[in-house]
């Protein structure tokens, strides 16, 4: 087998594993925008967010946290007293930045101008008369203000939110490109484009609070991030250049990684960047293309390996910034250099190692003397595809609106995003967050009146509720009719709501609604090639979220307050658990026989081990499973869905709410 052949091979292997163009572009464009509407919904004093690391560079591997960085409001770095003269002092607090005593890529912050009225000082220490900011204080100081269960990890504040860690970094923004890394744009001839450059130069960098092991003052100083230039700098990498970056990732964490300790991997993927970067500006490669993908990434192994041999790794802004400095050294660095060199000597074999790799490499490759067969280069069906955009457009529907002002404000931005040049990947994205933002809005507005006795004002409020609702369906996914549903069960209407419910369920159970693999040629037959809003409103289903602060269902209302105090914004209900509460809830006063029938499909879907019921909201589907138990007065399986609710992961941090009710039992 020819090395091309190869290399055609892992490319095709990687665009299954990592995304295809298309799918890498939509993952950051979407991202991007969420992140954009986060922004301009937050209110001035709070801290403007930034996601960085691999899920924003348009990775989703299943290994990786969630890097989001917190940047602090009303305050910049400057690194020259000149340049307070371009802000308003009474606005911003100026934070000097001082490198002289610091290693390179490190800095001393201090505050030239103390105000006692515009900033707490308890974060900070005196050096010689100055004022500094201790980074070690500071990040105790934002661990101890954050929600329970919080650790610090390097710079960040660590926490498990579902199964997902998330990685929160709070730093300081300086609109000056550092001085130290002005040999980089020197350097920028060929890679990155002169218009890429400029803007990484004019954003500037960040600050975030760690300080360098062998330093003179490792507990004040601060290192300098250039997390946005690089973001910027793979988003200007073509197709093979990215999957050249994830293979050297995937190598990291299944082969050179694998089964280690925190504590005993010397490598980590910012060295694998790192070494990419420097692969690309120095044209390494002449061609980055699809048949060099391992030559590329053979090049960077090699550029590691040189690395670790001579235990300097430069940065790639500033290049007199060793890496490996105080990490790789002495024993560990000699038995690292043996390790990767005995992988070295395998050549193109070491990529058997890659566990995500190697089902994609012909048999004929792993034994020889067997017939070659191709490998599986089927990118996906639109099914596949479809599943996975919807699944990206999901996770992104996250905007914490919960009152008709921030309600309207972001229908204002939306509107104004709405005139801008969009892809078709934004618009449906948006299209969706409007759904969601109508859908609030009206369950806000029945409750900011609930208690009103005047009969005229709950009519127009009612009436503008049930518009709002019946508008979203024409921008939401299908399941998104129980919205209404539940906004009948509400106001007291359990006959509309129970002729939503049946429509519902006709809908729902058609054989092309996506669900798991099951149904993919059903949907492809019934809805291939149509247009996404339809296959939306025909096809797909969602998680109902009930935000924390809105009341939808009264008997929900115990939940929804213990998840608030646990430091959720939401709860996600499946529209198959939901639709079967919304039903049985409606009809147990009028109609036993059906709310019991009910009863039995919603326990017979909790017990179900399909996916039907996805394992991460099993904890919220006991629950509700041992409410509607518990009204029918079978208190002994209410006791016993209650505790197998406790038993598993606590998603929504309903655990209060659950223990609170098996004592009332």
């Amino acid at each position: 087998m020819t090395v091309q052949f190869l290399a055609e091979i892992a490319y095709h292997g990687m665009c299954h594993e990592i995304g295809t163009p298309e799918e890498v572009s939509y993952r950051r464009e979407i991202l991007d925008n969420q992140e954009f509407l986060d922004n301009r919904l937050r209110r001035k004093n709070h801290c403007e967010i930034m996601n960085s690391g691999s899920r924003k560079e348009g990775f989703r591997l299943k290994e990786s946290d969630i890097d989001i960085m917190m940047i602090i409001p009303r305050h910049r770095v400057i690194w020259d007293m000149s340049h307070s003269e371009l802000y308003n002092t009474q606005e911003q607090t100026l934070i000097l930045c001082n490198t002289s005593e610091s290693p390179l890529g490190f800095a001393l912050l201090s505050l030239p101008f103390e105000n006692p009225s515009k900033r707490d000082y308890s974060d900070c220490v005196r050096i010689n008369g100055g004022l500094y900011i201790s980074s070690s204080k500071f990040r105790e100081y934002k661990c101890s203000c954050a929600t329970p269960n919080s650790t610090i990890h390097g710079p960040c504040r660590s926490k498990h939110i579902g199964k997902a860690m998330y990685d929160f970094v709070h730093c300081f923004v300086s609109d000056f490109w550092p001085p130290a890394a002005s040999s980089w744009i020197d350097r920028c001839h060929s890679w990155p484009q002169k218009h890429v450059t400029d803007e990484i130069v004019r954003n500037g960098c960040h600050f975030v609070a760690i300080g360098h092991k062998v330093g003179n003052h490792a507990d004040i100083e601060w290192r300098i991030s250039f997390s946005q230039a690089e973001n910027k700098l793979i988003y200007s990498m073509n197709h093979t250049q990215f999957l050249t970056y994830g293979l050297l990732k995937l190598f990291l964490n299944e082969v050179i990684n694998a089964g280690l300790s925190d504590e005993e991997k010397l490598l980590c993927s910012y060295h694998m960047k790192t070494a990419i970067f420097w692969a690309i500006q120095q044209n390494m490669l002449p061609q980055w293309c699809p048949k060099n993908i391992l030559a590329g990434f053979w090049i960077c192994f090699k550029l590691i390996l040189k690395w670790v041999y001579e235990g300097v790794c430069p940065n790639f802004f500033i290049p007199k910034n060793n890496l490996f400095l105080s990490r790789i050294y002495g024993e560990d660095q000699r038995n690292l250099f043996r390790r990767l060199y005995h992988l070295y000597e395998k050549g193109f074999f070491l990529l058997l190692h890659i566990s995500s790799m190697i089902h994609y490499i012909p048999q004929g490759f792993i034994f020889p003397g067997r017939l070659i067969v191709s490998g599986d280069c089927n990118l996906g069906s639109e099914y596949v595809f479809d599943f996975k955009l919807s699944e990206e457009i999901k996770n992104c529907d996250r905007l914490s609106v919960n009152n008709l002002q921030d309600c309207a404000k972001a229908l204002l931005v939306i509107e104004q995003l709405i005139y801008l040049p969009l892809n078709s990947y934004t618009v449906i994205m948006l299209q969706q967050i409007t759904a969601t933002i109508l859908q609030r809005t009206a369950f806000v507005l029945h409750n900011k009146y609930i208690d009103k006795n005047d009969n005229k004002n709950i009519y127009i409020r009612d009436k503008k509720a049930c518009h709002l609702l019946r508008l979203s369906m024409k921008f939401g996914y299908l399941s998104d009719m129980l919205y209404i549903a539940m906004f009948y069960y509400k106001t007291f209407r359990y006959k509309e709501a129970l002729s939503i419910i049946d429509i519902s369920k006709v809908k729902m159970s058609q054989p092309y609604v996506m669900l798991d693999e099951a149904q993919r040629w059903a949907y492809t037959e019934a809805v291939g090639g149509r247009p996404w809003f339809i296959k939306m409103r025909q096809a797909m289903t969602k998680n109902l979220i009930l935000d924390n602060k809105i009341c939808y269902i009264t008997e929900l209302l115990l939940e929804q307050q213990s998840s608030y105090l646990g430091n959720r914004h939401y709860i996600n209900i499946p529209p198959c658990i939901l639709l079967c509460l919304l039903e049985y809830l409606s009809c147990r006063h009028n109609d036993t026989l059906r709310s019991q029938t009910a009863l039995d499909n919603l326990q017979a879907l909790v017990n179900n081990k399909d996916v039907i019921v996805h394992d991460l909201t099993l904890d919220i589907s006991w629950e509700i499973l041992g409410i509607c138990q518990q009204i029918t007065g079978n208190i002994q399986a209410a006791r016993f869905s209650f505790q197998q609710s406790l038993k598993q992961y606590p998603v929504f941090g309903i655990e209060l709410a659950t223990r609170q009710r098996i004592n009332t039992l």
